[in-house]
């Protein structure tokens, strides 16, 4: 009884939002102008659903996020597996990860519009830079939870490095690299968007942008609708696929 009604609260409160958002422009406490009623973003994003150039930028969107997540999965997971290993590589790192990984994503857009200008390279070095640190640093954090007992008793049935690895560190590590992934996720799409946004690239952030500048309001309000359900499904896609990676897992079991 108590996981139907979860559904009916979050859809209650999605009727809420609608009924607000079209009460408060009337009401004269924001201005039409600014903030249209519910029903306009309705009629502006049906006509948005209708045009091949959305869709497009969809797929620009969807592309550089992919791409991006894809390589800073690969290369976190590489790296934090490699320097959460070697005892002595995690201290002679530690403070390099420390310095760069406080530095926001968006401080390098000049330097990716130096770089590569407006296509999706630029957008792929914000998305990876930002993607690649909540995973390596998950990545450390779960190699740092292996168990030295079962480290030893690995080392005393003479099992190699890669071994240890398989056997013993990446079972422990495995959730600690599916937080990441899921993080990442969310954190690669925004920056996706964000550089469309702010440097031009193609896609949804690119349309804002223009929408915006049009004076379209409408138009405005229902692109970022779009990304807003964007962002949930992407979150509810990593969740499942966590869910099914770590099936196993007490924490899941226990969820069931």
């Amino acid at each position: 009884m108590e996981g139907a009604v979860t559904p009916l609260r979050g859809l209650a409160g999605l009727a809420g939002l609608v009924i607000l958002l079209q009460v408060l422009p009337h009401s004269g406490l924001v201005s039409a102008d600014y903030l249209p009623p519910a029903s306009e973003m309705g009629r502006a994003l049906r006509a948005l659903l209708a045009e091949d150039a959305f869709w497009t930028a969809l797929g620009d969107t969807l592309t550089g996020w992919g791409l991006g997540l894809a390589i800073a999965l690969a290369a976190g997971v590489v790296a934090g597996i490699v320097i959460g290993s070697v005892p002595v590589l995690r201290a002679v790192t530690a403070s390099t990860i420390e310095f760069l990984r406080p530095i926001p994503s968006v401080a390098l857009i000049p330097v990716a519009v130096l770089l590569y200008g407006t296509d999706l390279r630029s957008k792929l070095l914000l998305v990876v830079y930002a993607a690649f640190w909540q995973v390596l640093v998950q990545v450390l954090a779960g190699m740092q939870d292996v168990d030295p007992v079962a480290d030893d008793t690995a080392r005393s049935y003479r099992m190699g490095r890669w071994e240890r690895v398989r056997y013993v560190m990446w079972p422990t590590a495995l959730p600690y690299v599916m937080t990441g992934a899921r993080l990442a996720a969310t954190v690669a799409l925004v920056l996706a968007i964000t550089a469309e946004l702010v440097i031009g690239s193609p896609g949804l952030g690119n349309q804002i942008a223009v929408a915006q500048t049009s004076g379209a309001v409408p138009r405005v309000y229902a692109l970022v609708l779009v990304t807003g359900v964007l962002g949930v499904a992407v979150n509810l896609v990593a969740r499942a696929v966590e869910r099914r990676a770590l099936h196993w897992h007490q924490s899941i079991r226990r969820e069931g």
